[in-house]
């Protein structure tokens, strides 16, 4: 059996903290969750566009992860794994909010910019941003998603195939399509704006 985790002991790799979990150490998945739940609130806020369910996203996430820990093979890459759970969860929830939408049973809300755009940042910035946003909310679900993991995360495209669970040629395809739906969107913007 694995040495109990202590609550703040930063020297135990996800390893560690994952064979400890598979054991039912109770403190090893507190400490996962405390070393990860920053990450994971911020992946899934950058896919959303919005904080609305976070929580709701962040719990299922991490029940998602430790109710199936025992089909992680490599231990150690904890941190990606959990990482494709996120995408996956955000995904399911994105696309359930656009069916709610369709059905009239959900209202689109705005993307709340003053979380995301510093108070410094110039006008143009801000508007320039605001933009990007509300063309980014209006993508098909993998145009969106690929777009963010690719531009904003800064995952390779194997790394977005992987996260998604989309094979390497449907991402290509994706953030192709969405890089032409912005420039597209933006292309109308400037003609409309002068």
């Amino acid at each position: 059996m694995a040495e109990p985790v202590t609550r703040l002991d930063p020297r135990r790799s996800d390893a560690a903290l994952v064979t400890a979990a598979l054991e039912g150490d109770e403190r090893a998945k507190e400490a996962l969750f405390r070393r990860y739940v920053g990450m994971v609130s911020g992946l899934s806020f950058r896919l959303l566009g919005r904080d609305e369910e976070l929580e709701d996203i962040v719990q299922e996430s991490f029940a998602q992860a430790f109710g199936a820990l025992h089909k992680l093979e490599r231990p150690q890459a904890f941190a990606a794994w959990l990482s494709s759970i996120v995408t996956r969860v955000t995904i399911a929830t994105i696309r359930r909010r656009r069916l709610l939408s369709r059905l009239g049973l959900l209202r689109g809300e705005p993307v709340h910019l003053e979380t995301i755009i510093a108070s410094t940042a110039p006008p143009d910035v801000v508007a320039e941003l605001t933009a990007v946003y509300g063309l980014i909310a209006k993508l098909p679900v993998k145009e969106r998603v690929v777009l963010i993991l690719r531009r904003v995360e800064e995952l390779s495209l194997e790394e977005v195939a992987t996260q998604t669970g989309w094979s390497l040629a449907t991402v290509k395809r994706a953030l192709v399509r969405a890089e032409g739906l912005l420039e597209v969107s933006r292309a109308r913007g400037e003609e409309e704006g002068g």
